[in-house]
């Protein structure tokens, strides 16, 4: 087991990580940029090392500062989180040419599902159902033209080498594919500094649903099913929820065994997450592969009682499958989680500045997840995402009411937060029902402005 740990993250994942590090008595470095010296990360690590200014491209992406902190306070493993440096496969060489343990996936697999057009081709070669697609990149607005034309309208660009709804645009028809290929261009460029753009067939209202796998070095994969993260806006997750309520026991174990087959095939380690979008004949098309622990994996965690994050250490130490997970995985009940953001719940625009009162609910079957605290303060130069509020019950009906009344008695002032919006989604009757896609926020804001 290691003896110390870097934490190349900030805010809820690094405390995460920090208590997982605790419990298996593994001492822990946090890195922070001058805007979070005061968070509860850099409070409850054993260590800190401050890498830079507040912006990201100067401390949490800045690879040299990262690796310059992980030699001076002697680690012997980096724990990237989720987002930040977390899918940069350069990143993980360079750990590994520094002699400290990445923990996730080599490098080559990294780079292998996270340009996304390659990632369909393993998937497909590996009989995974994925959706109709262009077969690499696309290169030229007269190529996409051409491509959508032959596989029908709609069609969404999507960038090669992105995720989180950046570099992405669905296009309706030919009148629209100039402008939405050269804009979904630029902000890949931007954003992930690269261009490139694969395509898809457009399904109007799918819902989205992923499966957690873990990995060891010794050539185990397992699933441990699936997520159903439907409920988004403008492509960025607000409520996840395990399992899912289309998801059969033989779907889930179908899709399992490819996916376990697949992994194993192109050598896969440690936590991931894999992507489908459900079309309306109830069919999973894979879309890609996350190559790092998700912001949703406590839901997974309260359902199979597994500790994803512990299991990721002791995965990345060399630990196999069969001592890290010694029971046979069982899902029990269901669980819901609200991504609770610094933001207005109507306008949506972000809510930076000082938390005044920060009072989180408890009692059974509820979990909260956040690095915020009273007199905190909220920075306007990161995700809005301050915590995450996680239930748990014997079925989603008891699920919901507990996430209701802790949403209830969740209280944050001096910041705006969308609380009260995911307050009136718990009570609305399409989700209470169980009807949901990624076109629900749409419904749901449209039968709002008619009440």
């Amino acid at each position: 087991m290691f003896k110390k740990i870097l934490i190349a993250n900030r805010g809820e994942i690094a405390l995460r990580i920090i208590c997982a590090c605790k419990e298996l008595g593994v001492r822990t470095v946090a890195v922070y940029s001058e805007a979070d010296r005061n968070s509860l990360h850099v409070r409850f690590a054993d260590e800190a090392v401050c890498i830079g200014p507040p912006r990201t491209s100067e401390s949490y992406l800045n690879i040299p500062a990262v690796i310059s902190a992980a030699e001076i306070a002697n680690v012997e493993a980096i724990h990237p989180g989720y987002g930040l440096l977390s899918e940069n496969a350069n990143f993980a060489e360079v750990c590994e040419m520094s002699h400290l343990k990445f923990i996730g996936p080599p490098p080559e697999v990294t780079r292998l599902m996270g340009e996304k057009e390659k990632a369909r081709q393993a998937m497909k070669a590996a009989g995974v159902p994925i959706l109709a697609g262009s077969e690499g990149v696309i290169a030229s607005e007269g190529e996409a033209l051409e491509w959508a034309r032959a596989t029908g309208f709609p069609v969404i660009v999507k960038a090669s080498a992105g995720g989180g709804g950046r570099g992405m645009r669905v296009i309706r028809g030919e009148a629209e594919l100039p402008a939405s290929f050269a804009q979904a261009q630029a902000e890949a460029s931007s954003a992930f500094g690269n261009g490139n753009l694969y395509m898809e067939k457009f399904i109007e209202r799918p819902r989205h649903i992923e499966f957690q796998v873990l990995a060891d070095e010794h050539g185990s994969v397992i699933s441990l099913g699936e997520r159903e993260c439907s409920i988004q806006r403008r492509h960025q997750k607000i409520i996840e929820e395990s399992p899912s309520v289309v998801v059969t026991p033989e779907v889930r174990r179908r899709i399992g065994d490819k996916l376990v087959s697949s992994l194993h095939d192109i050598g896969y380690m440690n936590a991931g997450t894999v992507e489908f979008l459900m079309d309306e004949a109830g069919e999973l098309h894979f879309i890609e592969m996350n190559t790092r622990i998700q912001v949703e994996h406590p839901v997974t965690e309260m359902v199979t009682d597994t500790d994803l994050v512990k299991s990721q250490i002791l995965i990345a130490a060399g630990e196999s499958l069969g001592s890290v997970i010694r029971r046979k995985i069982e899902h029990r009940g269901h669980a819901l989680e609200c991504r609770i953001n610094a933001e207005h719940p109507e306008k949506f625009t972000p809510s930076a500045g000082r938390i005044t009162t920060f009072h989180t609910p408890g009692g059974t079957g509820v979990r909260i997840d956040t690095a915020m605290y009273a007199e905190g303060v909220v920075p306007p130069y990161y995700d809005s995402l301050i915590a995450k509020l996680i239930t748990h019950g014997h079925d989603r009906d008891e699920a919901i009411s507990r996430m209701q009344r802790a949403l209830e008695m969740f209280i944050v002032e001096g910041i705006y937060t969308n609380i009260p919006l995911q307050r009136r989604i718990m009570r609305d009757p399409e989700f209470r029902a169980g009807q949901i896609d990624t076109k629900f926020l749409e419904r749901f804001f449209a039968r709002a402005q008619a009440a």
